[in-house]
């Protein structure tokens, strides 16, 4: 699916290498945004439209799922993906039932499926972004469609 804007994302991650990585794998496709910890994630967040949210598990003060659960709170809209390079499954569990991932990433990633994972992410942001849009036109065409009948009642 051809986006009319660039894909968002904003990847989280205490390892400035990584976030240096995947800034110059991804930037010439994406607008790529990227901070070294969940508070700063927060504070973009706040003034960025974000598409996809990657974040690292393993980060001090704020894990990538309790960054995932604060996200939620304020932002349902960016589809959510954990990286770790770690085997974690306790970290898998609390992000999918916690943190509602999209998708659970091992490190190192592989470019290309990242870049295929990432696309297949802002297909279902666009398309929940299209439900919801026409979800409020059907609700309006109910709302009017009532009026009339109720127009046509009294007269």
């Amino acid at each position: 699916m051809e986006s009319p804007e660039k894909i968002s994302i904003l990847y989280v991650d205490d390892e400035v290498n990584n976030l240096n990585s995947f800034k110059a794998a991804f930037r010439r496709d994406f607008n790529v945004l990227t901070v070294t910890s969940g508070k700063e994630g927060l504070e973009v967040l706040k003034s960025n439209r974000v598409h996809v949210i990657i974040t690292d598990q393993r980060m001090p003060e704020m894990t990538g799922v309790d960054f995932l659960i604060e996200v939620l709170k304020e932002y349902t809209d960016p589809i959510r993906i954990l990286l770790t390079g770690y085997s974690d499954i306790t970290a898998v569990i609390d992000a999918v039932n916690k943190g509602h991932i999209y998708y659970y990433l091992n490190k190192p990633w592989d470019e290309q499926q990242l870049r295929i994972i990432i696309k297949n992410a802002y297909e279902i942001f666009s398309l929940r972004e299209k439900n919801r849009d026409l979800l409020e036109k059907l609700i309006d065409a109910n709302n009017q469609l009532e009026f009339l009948l109720r127009q046509k009642l009294i007269s």
